[in-house]
């Protein structure tokens, strides 16, 4: 299988962590493996609510060395586009989704032995794969969970299990200490200076562990991040079209391209759909964008030749594109 394809899997187990977390059990109809992966995955779920589509990317959680069932983790947003509410709201044992292949942007660094997890909140959710891939081996991992109170922090007893538990360090903000980024990395630089430190969560954690390890003059090589939401995607309405078909697409204003585009029936690939990947970058053939990737470096975005269809939008009322 490659990345776009997709199996049809059935919702074994459902479980409510905390007040906005649910872990889901996957498994294929017949009982079959279902593919590998390697820690850091995630799969594409798609999720059809009447006439309308929801796909939304989820880490992979269980250990890589058990494909007989997939677990993913979904946190209910307050402000959800749909894919989050119909998780909590309507699936539930002996629902069938549709999944793409495993795909990894977040894979360990090659060659490296020394590695240091920073989780915020659902950001732990690609972390629990790691440890569970390496849970017996010569590897050294360290990892800092922090979390907004006790009854928020998802996974906290089974990590305290974990055979890694002693290099397992949860910060329940609410009840403190809170994680000190800076000393972190100042305990790092003194005792672990090729560590590869890697952050999941919101933009604002993965800022501020960016903003920390610059303060020390940490090697930008070192640093790994993955977002586990995309930027803000809202904005003006605009109108889309696609150059090949003569197809014109209203994009909504708090609609993504990419979501618009499929929603007249047009599929992109697209594996991380949160602007890190690069894989539903298209070539821009009328109107400027309003870049608001990870992927893109700035004279990219300056030249506005290409576009990330999964959070990116137009600075004019019309973009053309090469699809």
């Amino acid at each position: 299988m490659n990345a776009r394809e997709s199996m049809t899997v059935d919702v074994v187990g459902v479980e409510t962590l905390t007040p906005l977390i649910k872990r889901y059990t996957l498994a294929l109809p017949d009982g079959a493996p279902l593919p590998s992966f390697t820690g850091g995955a995630h799969v594409l779920v798609s999720m059809q609510d009447g006439d309308v589509w929801h796909h939304n990317a989820y880490s992979l959680l269980g250990s890589p060395h058990d494909t007989r069932r997939y677990q993913i983790a979904v946190r209910r947003e307050a402000v959800s586009r749909g894919g989050s509410a119909f998780m909590h709201e309507q699936v539930r044992v002996g629902t069938r989704l549709a999944i793409g292949t495993p795909a990894n942007l977040f894979e360990l660094a090659r060659d490296a032995r020394d590695h240091v997890f920073i989780a915020g909140g659902i950001g732990i959710t690609p972390f629990l794969a790691h440890l569970a891939e390496h849970a017996t081996s010569d590897l050294d991992l360290e990892l800092h969970y922090a979390y907004r109170s006790p009854e928020h922090g998802a996974f906290v007893s089974e990590l305290r299990e974990h055979p890694r538990a002693a290099h397992v360090h949860c910060y329940a903000d609410s009840a403190g200490p809170r994680l000190d980024l800076l000393e972190l990395f100042k305990r790092l630089q003194r005792e672990r200076p090729a560590a590869h430190v890697y952050v999941c969560g919101p933009q604002g954690l993965n800022d501020a562990v960016y903003a920390n390890a610059a303060l020390l003059g940490w090697p930008k090589a070192q640093l790994h991040s993955e977002q586990f939401a995309a930027t803000d995607t809202a904005g003006q309405a605009f109108t889309v079209v696609l150059a090949k078909s003569g197809l014109e697409v209203t994009v909504g204003e708090d609609e993504t391209i990419l979501k618009a585009i499929e929603r007249a029936g047009v599929s992109v690939e697209s594996l991380c759909r949160e602007g890190v990947c690069g894989t539903c970058e298209v070539p821009i053939l009328e109107g400027r964008a309003d870049h608001r990737d990870q992927y893109l470096d700035e004279d990219e975005k300056a030249a506005q030749k290409t576009v990330l269809l999964c959070v990116s939008r137009a600075l004019t009322p019309r973009l053309v594109i090469d699809l």
